[in-house]
């Protein structure tokens, strides 16, 4: 859905009553002044958007990316190159959307497909790299351009990006190069974020409620598990500062002092990150890891899906039928134990041959 056709017919009638302004001679000043609050009126009425027509079946993607050497090996068979964390999959639909998942290595067209049915695109944190070719990067640039033509022609269209998924956000507004965008650092600690003073004028924390607000301030609830960050200079660096609200919620410092940015959102686009997981708290059980899995921790981490869901629903584009939407849809695979063979993961979904790399 792009554009709004509504406003063509007040915007003409204001239009035209200025332009021919001198042919109403005889209408007093008044009725004139009348006539435009009218049609001012009218065209305020026909600002009801696809923003604010909210969808309420919402359908979220999902990118996958590489499967590592490790879980690769655990399925010599199967020959599985990509996968998608189960918990990214979970956080989506515990806030009230469905996924489809969407491969890596595929021509631009496929992107651009399924971008025609969706509602929103999550770039999901991990630890592949930004520079195989046709993987997880290239397709992130490819829905990354998409998305932006999309919100400039009046269609809203959300990204979400998580550790990973963030990063690769901020290096795509960079400019991909050689010399990725961000800056090494190791932090592997549940921490607060430490909120600026004008947090509140942020999309993502301007509804935030107050009790959410608190947890994150006083309790180490988010989940850091991230061996690059970004700063305030890998901002300043590219000219980011004014086409992104860098709100600096975490000027946590990593084991080594490194100071780094927790959260960002775009100021013109709906596009947003968090350096941290917000998934993992409710969805990944590692034994060995130090994961928090407190109820105020859960309840905290939530926020950021149910905001991302949220901006979803403000977009109205939908698969053509529900049958080609059942062909899409997660549910037509099937989420393998992946915990019990070493993975990090609880559970993945699996994804087999990713074409010509």
């Amino acid at each position: 859905m792009s554009g709004n056709k509504s406003l063509d017919y007040p915007a003409k009638i204001i239009s035209e009553v200025i332009a021919n302004i001198d042919q109403y001679w005889f209408v007093s000043a008044m009725t004139i002044g009348t006539l435009l609050v009218i049609a001012a009126y009218c065209l305020q009425a026909a600002t009801v958007t696809y923003q604010d027509v909210l969808n309420d079946r919402p359908i979220i993607g999902v990118l996958s990316q590489e499967t590592s050497l490790h879980l690769h090996s655990k399925f010599p068979e199967e020959n599985y190159t990509s996968y998608i964390a189960s918990s990214y999959v979970k956080d989506v639909e515990k806030s009230g959307a469905r996924v489809v998942p969407i491969l890596i290595g595929k021509p631009r067209s496929y992107y651009r497909d399924i971008m025609g049915n969706i509602n929103g695109v999550l770039f999901p944190g991990g630890a592949t790299h930004f520079n195989q070719s046709n993987g997880y990067a290239d397709a992130a640039q490819h829905i990354f351009e998409m998305a932006q033509k999309l919100n400039d022609a009046g269609d809203y269209f959300p990204i979400f990006g998580v550790c990973l998924g963030f990063e690769l956000l901020v290096i795509l507004a960079s400019g991909r190069g050689l010399n990725e965008n961000r800056i090494p650092c190791r932090s592997y600690e549940n921490l607060p974020l430490h909120f600026t003073q004008d947090f509140r004028k942020s999309k993502m924390f301007h509804d935030a409620p107050r009790d959410i607000i608190d947890i994150l301030k006083n309790k180490n609830v988010t989940v850091n598990v991230h061996r690059y960050c970004i700063v305030d200079e890998n901002l300043s660096s590219h000219n980011l500062t004014k086409a992104w609200r860098n709100l600096q919620t975490s000027y946590s410092n990593d084991e080594n002092g490194v100071r780094f940015v927790a959260s960002i959102e775009n100021k013109r686009y709906p596009f947003y990150g968090v350096q941290f997981h917000p998934e993992k708290s409710s969805f990944e059980w590692k034994s060995s890891k130090t994961y928090t899995h407190s109820f105020d921790a859960v309840r905290a981490n939530r926020y950021f899906m149910d905001f991302f869901v949220n901006e979803c629903r403000k977009s109205q584009r939908a698969f053509a039928n529900t049958a080609e939407e059942n062909a899409k849809l997660i549910y037509n695979y099937e989420p393998r134990f992946t915990g019990a063979l070493g993975s990090s993961y609880h559970q993945c979904y699996m994804f087999e041959p990713r074409g010509n790399v």
